[in-house]
């Protein structure tokens, strides 16, 4: 029994085209598109109408950086995949890319399989794997090549966090070497994590314990060190380098310049460096530790820098790095010394609208707002055209998105399972009102009619951007 559902009468936006057109799905995938009104239209007959008269109708998001129940500093991140996939869904996200992570003195395919059964059975959306690397010898290299080949295609190593997953810059090389050889994307955590250390032992040996000093110790300076470093030993390497969550203008500089050479170097950022700064991370009671995250969020002059950066296509991709911890019994692990809060922000949910916020701003253009949170995402990280786009053949993974709705955000109505919202009180322009995952309504008219299980593990080629 095939099903049909044609959506009639929105605006269609990709990250190429926007359209005043109709779309005609059949079995979770798009068929056709045609001009609202034509004769190849009207002529459609589906089970299913949606009206989007007056909305735009968009690709699903696609948050190619999620930490689902991560295990960090002495506790788990607070959403689990049922619960993180569900609040992404509310939020127009219909595909995110988690990390599973190798622990040291494992296999990678010993943290493959275990991020598979935290995941498998229960999300409301479509998924995909990274693969943390944090143990880099020939073991390891050899099964980059199987993950590879079975459709993990990304490997995140750490230039920070010293004893938990660093690496030095030999392990990075090789495993840099091994992706040149393997069509991987090595994505890297640029900050220079040992002299961090040094700084947090003096701030801390000096009282100074509150939240903004995490801010203060891990400088923007090293981590455009650590970027300027990772771009160096790709380039020795001969390999592709994606650096995650960019914050500092300093790093946006040598992404920037390493592109200009003509190098396979990307970036990402997120909406906390965008919208948020070194303020929050300054409020008074203890309050700053909801905005504790690596790399830190910065002074709200670096704010210009990322922007411009989207713009010129210096960063090509906007995630969430979605690591909540509650504020009662999670982020308090750390008062009385910043060191031991939990690194990470609550987003999944507020991507889609506050980039939407940014078009409202004039940031950036609607077809610009759907490359960087669907289509280049999604090519970036082997999904594109499956996720990413609206046209014949692609996944039916469509938001009906109201331009004109207006929200505050909080932790009131967020769905994400956290006791604080990040954007508490923020207003902004743009809501979700229903979500297709492969043609399923997950969310219809703001009321959740998805389920647990209906997301899908989705195998990735490698990334499609490389020259």
């Amino acid at each position: 029994m095939s099903s049909r559902t044609v959506i009639r009468n929105g605006l269609v936006i990709t990250a190429s085209d926007e359209i005043h057109a109709d779309v005609l799905i059949e079995d979770g995938r798009v068929v056709a598109l045609a001009a609202t009104g034509t004769p190849a239209a009207e002529s459609w007959t589906a089970e299913k109408t949606i009206d989007a008269t007056g909305k735009y109708v968009i690709p699903g998001g696609v948050d190619a950086h999620t930490h689902m129940e991560l295990p960090f500093g002495g506790t788990f991140a607070s959403d689990t995949f049922e619960t993180g996939t569900r609040a992404a869904a509310w939020g127009g996200t219909t595909t995110i890319v988690d990390f599973a992570v190798q622990s040291v003195g494992h296999s990678l395919r010993e943290g493959l399989d275990a991020w598979n059964a935290k995941a498998d059975g229960n999300c409301t959306i479509d998924y995909a794997f990274h693969m943390i690397v944090s143990d880099v010898n020939q073991e390891t290299l050899k099964e980059m090549d199987l993950l590879v080949q079975e459709g993990v295609t990304s490997f995140k190593q750490f230039m920070a966090y010293p004893g938990v997953f660093y690496s030095d810059d030999g392990q990075i090389l090789r495993a840099m070497q091994r992706s040149a050889e393997n069509g991987g994307l090595i994505m890297m955590h640029a900050e220079n994590g040992i002299a961090i250390d040094v700084l947090v032992e003096q701030a801390l040996a000096r009282g100074e314990t509150d939240p903004r000093f995490h801010g203060e110790v891990r400088k923007a300076l090293l981590e455009a060190e650590a970027t300027h470093r990772a771009i160096k030993l790709a380039q020795v390497a001969g390999a592709p380098l994606y650096v995650v969550h960019v914050s500092a203008q300093e790093a946006v500089a040598e992404i920037a310049r390493a592109r200009d050479e003509g190098l396979n170097v990307f970036g990402e950022t997120c909406p906390q460096y965008l919208f948020l700064s070194t303020d929050n991370l300054a409020e008074p009671d203890f309050e700053g530790s909801k905005y504790v995250c690596s790399t830190p969020l910065r002074p709200k002059e670096h704010q210009a820098a990322l922007w411009r950066g989207l713009r010129t296509n210096d960063l090509q991709v906007v995630s969430t790095d979605h690591c909540p911890f509650c504020f009662v019994g999670q982020k308090e692990l750390g008062r009385g010394d910043f060191s031991k809060i939990p690194n990470g922000l609550p987003g999944v949910e507020n991507r889609m609208d506050l980039l939407h916020q940014a078009v409202v701003d004039g940031h950036i253009s609607r077809r610009r707002w759907i490359e960087i949170a669907c289509a280049t995402p999604a090519r970036m990280f082997g999904l594109y055209p499956k996720k990413g786009t609206i046209a014949p053949g692609a996944d039916a993974d469509i938001v009906i998105y109201d331009p004109h709705a207006e929200q505050v955000m909080s932790v009131e109505t967020h769905h994400m399972n956290v006791d604080y919202s990040a954007y508490e009180g923020k207003r902004v322009t743009g809501q979700v009102e229903t979500v297709l995952s492969r043609g399923e309504p997950v969310i219809t008219e703001r009321e959740f009619t998805g389920r647990a299980g209906h997301g899908v593990y989705t195998p990735r080629s490698t990334c499609q951007y490389l020259l």
